[in-house]
């Protein structure tokens, strides 16, 4: 089984270093993921010199071989082919999963200056679309996710945009 990282377009260091650390790892493992794929973007961590610009890095760490890289024009494949994804906390990334239907852990950046990765995270959570976690929790939070007990997030209707509009602007 595959699980995927990402973190975006900025720096979550702590993140990436979290899911190359041996709890990660081994929890990831023994839940029968023995792939993972990072998208590191900027952060710095220890292999992070070995992978940059363009360039791809292949590694195995307790039982799970690992491929790093920092950025990809899109992350449709990479998404599409996960049995897991793990993120950061940002709209379009969790919209993206959550249309696929994949299950998907988002871990909220505390380094940013405002909260409402938190509001989002938190309420989406609340609603059962997703599980969130902290850094430190991160492999407890993969140890008891359940993907099976999450509510599918509903497809996308524009005609409910296009009623809002229309209510707005005085059309209905």
């Amino acid at each position: 089984m595959l699980a995927f990282v990402t973190v975006g377009s900025t720096r979550f260091d702590s993140l990436v270093q979290a899911v190359l650390s041996q709890p990660v790892l081994s929890t990831l493992r023994l839940k029968g993921y023995t792939r993972l794929v990072v998208q590191c973007g900027n952060s710095s961590f220890e292999l992070a010199s070995s992978i940059s610009g363009e360039k791809t890095l292949v590694v195995e760490r307790e039982g799970v071989d690992i491929e790093l890289w920092n950025f990809k024009p899109t992350l449709q494949k990479e998404y599409e082919s996960a049995d897991l994804v793990i993120s950061h906390a940002g709209s379009g990334t969790i919209l993206d999963v959550l249309r696929l239907g994949k299950p998907l852990i988002v871990v909220v950046n505390p380094t940013l200056l405002d909260n409402h990765q938190q509001e989002l995270a938190a309420a989406l959570a609340d609603l059962g679309h997703l599980q969130h976690s902290t850094i430190p929790d991160l492999a407890q939070t993969i140890q008891s996710f359940e993907p099976s007990s999450l509510t599918p997030f509903p497809p996308f209707d524009g005609s409910r945009f296009a009623k809002l509009l229309d209510e707005h602007m005085g059309f209905s």
